[in-house]
């Protein structure tokens, strides 16, 4: 799940390479057609790993449909400071790449 600096927003999402998706939402950030670049919500506070990708969907559903307060305590179960761990998944801020 991402949140933005004030982690006031929520965004969850499956993907197969996390570390490319923070860079791909961080530098997304001045795209006006995405909800991440919109509410600049590019900081990692939950994630967890899933062997086949029909799980991982499986799961993204059931997270989207819960409240706010559901998914603040999933992540508040590992990460109860909401910090952010980008930096445990790679180095960031990212370098743009050209």
């Amino acid at each position: 799940m991402l949140t933005n600096s004030s982690k006031t927003v929520l965004y969850t999402r499956v993907t197969n390479n996390l570390d490319r998706r923070l860079y791909e939402h961080y530098f997304n950030e001045g795209s006006k057609n995405t909800f991440t670049s919109k509410y600049k919500c590019y900081y990692l506070v939950w994630f967890e790993r899933h062997q086949y990708i029909d799980h991982a969907i499986e799961r993204e559903k059931e997270i989207k449909g819960w409240s706010r307060e559901k998914k603040s305590n999933l992540i508040e179960d590992e990460n109860p400071f909401w910090n952010f761990l980008n930096k445990d998944i790679m180095d960031w801020p990212p370098l743009k790449m050209s």
